[in-house]
């Protein structure tokens, strides 16, 4: 079983900068994949970015290209999510989620074996 626990959100000014944290333990050698997902009010879970724990594939959702940048600390077991360029629009609980493939990140539903408990980012304008 793989137990995952973000941090790092707070409140932002519009075009500020947050950095969020998701430290995995147990299983986690069984899940090849790490990402992030947000679900902003009265609006469904959405994809953000995902990356492959070894080989360091990444993916990204067309509205954080170029402004959000995922990484790793597979010594440590730490995700990341470092956030620029801040919009009111990224206002949203952030999810970390983990999977056994990079691909099923992104499939419809997210075919993730285990998910975090979620930090508010809230952007201001």
């Amino acid at each position: 079983q793989v137990r995952l626990v973000e941090s790092g959100g707070g409140l932002v000014q519009a075009g500020g900068s947050l950095r969020l944290s998701c430290a995995a333990s147990g299983t986690i050698f069984s899940s090849n994949a790490m990402g992030w997902f947000r679900q902003a009010p009265g609006k469904e879970r959405e994809f953000v970015a995902a990356i492959s724990r070894y080989g360091g594939s990444t993916s990204y959702a067309d509205s954080v290209k170029g402004r959000f940048t995922i990484s790793t600390n597979n010594a440590r077991n730490t995700l990341y999510l470092q956030m620029n360029s801040l919009k009111p629009e990224d206002t949203a609980v952030y999810y970390c989620a983990a999977a056994g493939y990079i691909g099923y990140m992104t499939s419809i539903p997210p075919r993730t074996n285990a998910w975090g408990q979620g930090t508010q980012v809230t952007v201001s304008s």
